[in-house]
């Protein structure tokens, strides 16, 4: 049986799959397309050889650690954005674009030499091809207890996998539209999916390939918005190469997905035209266009995506859409499910770097199944491990009691403090249930010092929680910004910096009281281990 199944061979599929096999795990790949790399497009222009981008084009290296250190550890190349020089604005139809007093406007962005498809293929090299299965549509997903079931359409045959784990590297929006499960999941997770809006997915980008760059030469950047009503592009960008020899103008289109489709036929003389008109005659008869229209790609755009008005992009999810389900045998991934960057190509590297974890976590269980393991001999350094993966684990208990407490306050009319008191609570609870673990941990106590009344062991009691309350924080910030039932809520749906800082304070002042009682459980098992009674 499959150990791992991933469905969808976008960049958090790939980079999932480059962690597992530099860990020897047995996966496998899935994608619905006949090609890789999900929004990942590049097209190569016929007449220049440049690399187009349809798709994602920048990173941003002061905001996106992640995808910064991949492409750096991969080798791949990257160059900033053009952005020197005039930024323009066509206000009105008739007139023509006038120059718009603007600092960078894609402040300090740089891009993938060759296109983001290098990045695609560079990693779907170090992948072996029978483990990439193309044209496979995803239908339905079934616990079957012990494993997990997937059914896909191949061809109009429907074919089944059999797999221990699943991670669905898709638009959660997409999966819940189209995608069975067997049993249904929750109701929580269900509406999580489906408020998650797919980044692009109702867009459409055309970017055209010059054999020049006249803007360029008359000292404008190549960017440029257009806002009047009949605007068909309203944001365009300098797309030329590194070297800026080989020319290109991209840019996002105005006009709604249904207009697109109405419009369809005289679009590219519409999208040439609306060039012509910001950047001068110069472009007149000149231009090799390509475009792509996200909302018309079934493997992308949900139907809610396409009927939804655009609105601001919000960069993180919903905690719900990071939680293991089926006890760790289902993982939902994509973009749109980081905690940080989702939409672009950090939140998918996010996203395979917390399911490969996950993972991992799950494959240290299953190997410990057998009883606990002594790590060099020392029981307190396996027993301390042991605490330390427990810690790990309760990131998603503490944010289920936070919800648990949110819904109990808002059900009785509380209308003050609500998250300031949930995400206190929670912890609280938390700390408590540690301290009893702790008390149950077999520790031998006899050569442990203790200097200032403080037990040598508590730095390794404390450091598993480093990351537990920036986990639990991050994921309540993030549910209460997608909450509708917190919209009402002003203060609670957008916690304020003062707000944040008063619930950090009871934070502290709990983990505190947590320091003290650990280190006294502790002196007290070491007071316990020195009594000649029991050392005989």
């Amino acid at each position: 049986m499959l150990d791992t199944a991933i469905i969808g061979g976008g960049l958090c599929g790939l980079a999932l799959a480059r962690h597992l096999k530099r860990q020897d795990r047995d996966f496998a790949i899935y994608e619905a397309r006949p090609r890789l790399g999900g929004r990942i497009l590049t097209a190569v222009s016929a007449t220049t050889g440049e690399a187009l981008d349809l798709g994602p084009t920048w990173f941003w290296p002061d905001t996106q650690p992640l995808v910064t250190a991949f492409l750096a550890d991969l080798g791949l190349p990257t160059f900033a954005q053009h952005d020197e020089g005039t930024v323009l604005h066509l206000a009105e139809a008739d007139k023509s674009a006038q120059p718009l007093a603007s600092p960078s406007v894609h402040g300090g962005a740089r891009r993938i030499a060759g296109g983001v498809t290098r990045l695609v293929a560079t990693l779907a090299d170090g992948v072996p091809d029978e483990k990439i299965h193309l044209s496979h549509v995803l239908v339905a997903v079934a616990d079957a207890g012990d494993h997990v079931t997937l059914t896909f359409r191949v061809n109009d045959v429907l074919v089944e996998v059999k797999a221990k784990h699943v991670v669905i590297a898709l638009p959660p929006r997409l999966v819940a539209e189209t995608v069975r499960f067997e049993p249904a999941l929750d109701a929580a997770t269900r509406d999580a999916m489906g408020a998650a809006p797919t980044w692009m997915a109702a867009q459409a980008k055309v970017v055209i390939a010059y054999k020049q760059p006249y803007w360029r030469e008359a000292g404008q950047s190549g960017n440029a918005f257009v806002t009047h009503e009949q605007a068909v592009t309203g944001e365009i960008f300098d797309a030329c190469d590194a070297t800026g020899t080989k020319a290109a103008l991209g840019g996002f289109l105005s006009f709604p997905p249904e207009l697109r489709e109405s419009f369809a036929v005289g679009l590219p003389l519409l999208m040439k035209s609306q060039m012509m008109q910001v950047f001068g005659t110069a472009l007149d008869g000149d231009g090799e266009l390509h475009f792509q229209d996200w909302a018309r790609e079934p493997f992308t755009c949900s139907a809610r995506d396409k009927a939804e008005p655009a609105g601001e992009h919000v960069a993180f999810s919903n905690p719900l859409l990071r939680r293991p389900l089926w006890d760790g045998r289902l993982h939902l991934g994509g973009s749109e499910t980081a905690t940080q960057g989702a939409g672009y190509l950090e939140g998918a590297l996010e996203a395979a770097r917390r399911i490969d974890r996950a993972l991992a976590r799950l494959h240290a269980a299953e190997a410990d199944d057998d009883g606990l393991p002594t790590i060099g001999g020392s029981i307190n350094a396996t027993s301390l491990a042991r605490f330390s993966a427990w810690v790990a684990g309760q990131s998603d208990a503490a944010f289920d009691a936070y919800r648990a407490r949110l819904n109990r306050a808002l059900s009785s009319q509380q209308r003050d403090q609500l998250a300031q008191r949930a995400i206190l609570g929670a912890v609280e609870d938390t700390y408590d249930r540690a301290l009893d673990m702790l008390d149950a941990l077999p520790l031998d106590m006899r050569d442990v010092a203790v200097e200032k009344g403080r037990s040598a062991l508590m730095p390794e009691v404390q450091q598993p929680f480093r990351d537990f309350i920036q986990t639990l924080i991050d994921d309540v910030v993030a549910f209460n910004r997608t909450s509708c039932a917190l919209s009402n809520f002003p203060d609670e749906h957008h916690l304020s910096k003062d707000y944040m800082q008063t619930i950090l304070r009871d934070i502290a002042a709990a983990w505190r009281d947590f320091s003290l009682a650990a280190n006294r459980r502790l002196l007290a098992k070491a007071e316990l281990a020195a009594r000649p009674e029991m050392a005989s």
